[in-house]
């Protein structure tokens, strides 16, 4: 880089981090799992439009690809998904089923071969849909979660847990497949079989609750035949969430429950490590994990209070020992075999990789998708994990990450632009990792606070219950109280402050345009805009009353879903804003935005709309995540007075 420093304005740093590279970089490897004592998992691949291939890499080391392009190993259960695929070796082979995201159908394939159908398309709805697969060699089946829609309607389905025959017999005919368990509740998880077979576990859950507001833990006895029988709820319930539950090698159960106010570790009802802290976490996708137990009786955890560590837990003496290494988070995807545990981690300066723990020695490595610098790392973010004081004096987490280039300063007396990010969910929480999105932005010279607001996982029920009710109110007053928070410290420009946010992000970005006055602008990614309507139809069944608990029961408050959605009050904005969409998204459906934009449209207020064919919620093609990165560029150059060369004009129109 040379040793000379430049001095240049904020905003205006030249950085070889652009959008192409960023783009490249997103999304990361994902559904581990074990065939053999091989390790495979899920890895997206945003040039070949987004989809997800397998990855298998044998216990001799070199990874490799399979399934090539159109395969697509993701599943649409409850729109977000959930563990897509399974495996075992058979006759010295691997054996693996997995959901092909086109069809939705499950295949069964034997590498060197073609992927076989077992499952018929559907032509009711959405279809037909699995999630959690589990391979019953003995009995020749794949266990499974079933999503069948049973009309038109986002509402028309029901979940149950099947068994699909392994022979392909149920290819073309829905009546071979088995279903496990009767309709008893709207959503399950897939069952987990105990050591000896005589038991299955599975989460339960009900609307209007969310899972991460209650949900039971069901276990039933397993017949000679393969059927469940006497389904009794062991723990759980509407008020507490149990987020996983898994077997231990004696037989004894073991789970996730928040019943103490933070997720700890069950064993057939006693806690193991009672701490304030959070040893399970949402369960937005199906199979999520963040415990599992090993043959020698200790359990491997994913735990902490906001950022998570890889530990194992000793049961009998309640002592965790941490693996030692360069990440701070680690997803909630863990698979043992022996002693040894494989789960995906990373950290403020390295992207998500496959880490293995041998738990015998404590050692960690990394053994897939190995982060590799695709710039000089001085160039990444320097993040600093802060806590702010909100209204009323509560706390908000918060991570910093200040403009950065070791190359380029600003000159004295200029403050920074800051762009506030609200992440999604609302029940989830930003990870502290090298994400090159925000690079993007720290490397030229603008500055990113990613705010863990009130409602936010991984700091207590407490803290969660927080945005009860008061979604578009604790959420946006919690980002206005750390961007004013950074203006009244010397640390931001109070003149030059914008806020992003996708999904339910996007809905605080755009309440907090239509609430505050304290942004410039704002970018709002395929977000929610009309709680009436998202509330009425308008959304998947998943979600479909997850706004009785964010703002309140439709029927007994109304007036509250008008006041707060930002498509009523398009008239209150006055801050030039970017609205990115895609076209098939379901979760958040465009006839939002569109009717943010018709009630907008010669206010004078500038703003730009790009809707994105053959994307859904989330973008994920590297096309799409480049002209969305540099389109909000262009939307702060041109507002924040910004000198930004190379990238395409945002046209802005009133």
């Amino acid at each position: 880089m040379g040793d000379r420093m430049r001095t240049m304005a904020y905003g205006s740093w030249p950085s070889p981090i652009d959008a192409a590279l960023a783009a490249a970089h997103d999304g990361h490897p994902e559904w581990l799992g074990l065939v053999g004592d091989e390790i495979w998992w899920t890895e997206p691949r945003p040039q070949e439009g987004g989809r997800r291939t397998l990855v298998r890499r044998p216990a001799d080391g070199a990874e490799e690809s399979l399934l090539p392009a159109p395969w697509n190993v993701r599943s649409r259960v409850i729109e977000y998904g959930g563990h897509p695929w399974a495996g075992a070796v058979r006759e010295g082979r691997p054996l693996v089923v997995f959901v092909h995201f086109a069809d939705q159908r499950l295949y069964r394939y034997e590498p060197g071969g073609e992927p076989r159908p077992l499952t018929p398309v559907s032509p009711v709805g959405g279809g037909l849909r699995w999630a959690e697969p589990r391979l019953d060699l003995e009995r020749g089946e794949v266990w499974c979660v079933l999503e069948e829609f049973t009309g038109e309607g986002p509402g028309d389905l029901r979940r149950v847990a099947a068994a699909v025959p392994l022979d392909g017999s149920a290819a073309e005919d829905r009546g071979a497949v088995r279903e496990l368990t009767a309709e008893r509740h709207r959503f399950v998880t897939g069952p987990r079989l105990s050591p000896d077979g005589r038991r299955a576990a599975w989460l339960a859950w009900d609307h209007p609750r969310m899972p991460w507001d209650g949900t039971e833990l069901i276990v039933a006895d397993v017949t000679a035949d393969g059927t469940l029988r006497g389904a009794r709820t062991v723990a759980g319930g509407p008020a507490e969430s149990v987020a996983q539950a898994d077997w231990a090698a004696d037989s004894s159960l073991l789970y996730a429950s928040d019943r103490s106010g933070w997720w700890n570790l069950y064993r057939d009802g006693t806690p193991l490590c009672p701490r304030e802290e959070e040893f399970g976490g949402p369960l937005w996708k199906l199979g999520h994990r963040w415990f599992a137990p090993l043959d020698s009786g200790l359990i491997a955890v994913v735990h902490g209070r906001g950022a998570k560590a890889l530990g194992t837990l000793d049961p009998e003496t309640g002592e965790l020992a941490d693996a030692v290494g360069p990440w701070s988070e680690f997803e909630p995807t863990l698979a043992a075999h022996g002693d040894r545990v494989v789960t995906v981690g990373a950290g403020p300066h390295s992207g998500y990789e496959v880490v293995e723990l041998d738990t015998g020695t404590g050692r960690a490595r990394v053994i897939g998708a190995p982060h590799t610098d695709p710039v000089d790392p001085a160039l990444y973010p320097q993040p600093r994990v802060r806590t702010f004081a909100g209204p009323g004096g509560r706390e908000v987490h918060a991570h910093i990450h200040p403009p950065h280039h070791p190359g380029v300063r600003a000159p004295d007396g200029e403050l920074a632009p800051y762009v506030v990010w609200a992440h999604g969910g609302p029940t989830g929480r930003a990870p502290l990792v090298l994400d090159l999105e925000i690079a993007y932005f720290t490397s030229r010279g603008i500055g990113v606070a990613e705010v863990n607001y009130g409602g936010s996982t991984g700091y207590g029920r407490e803290y969660r219950d927080r945005l009860r009710e008061q979604w578009g109110v604790v959420d946006v007053e919690d980002c206005a109280a750390v961007a004013l928070a950074l203006a009244e410290e010397g640390t931001a420009d109070p003149g030059r402050l914008a806020i992003r946010g996708g999904s339910a992000g996007g809905w605080t970005s755009a309440a907090s345009l239509t609430n505050t006055d304290i942004y410039a602008c704002g970018t709002i990614v395929y977000p929610i805009l009309d709680l009436t309507g998202w509330g009425t139809g308008e959304t998947h069944d998943f979600e479909s009353r997850y706004l009785e608990g964010l703002v309140g029961p439709l029927a007994e408050v109304p007036e509250r879903y008008a006041e707060r959605s930002p498509a009523e009050h398009a008239d209150r904005i006055s801050a030039p804003f970017l609205l990115l969409q895609g076209r098939d998204d379901v979760i958040c459906p465009p006839v939002q935005c569109e009717r943010l934009l018709a009630r907008i449209a010669g206010r004078g207020v500038p703003h730009a709309y790009i809707a994105f064919a053959g994307e859904g919620h989330g973008f994920r093609k590297a096309e799409t995540l480049v002209r969305a990165l540099e389109a909000e560029l262009s939307l702060y150059a041109q507002v924040f007075g910004l000198d930004v060369a190379g990238i395409q004009k945002l046209e802005l129109v009133t």
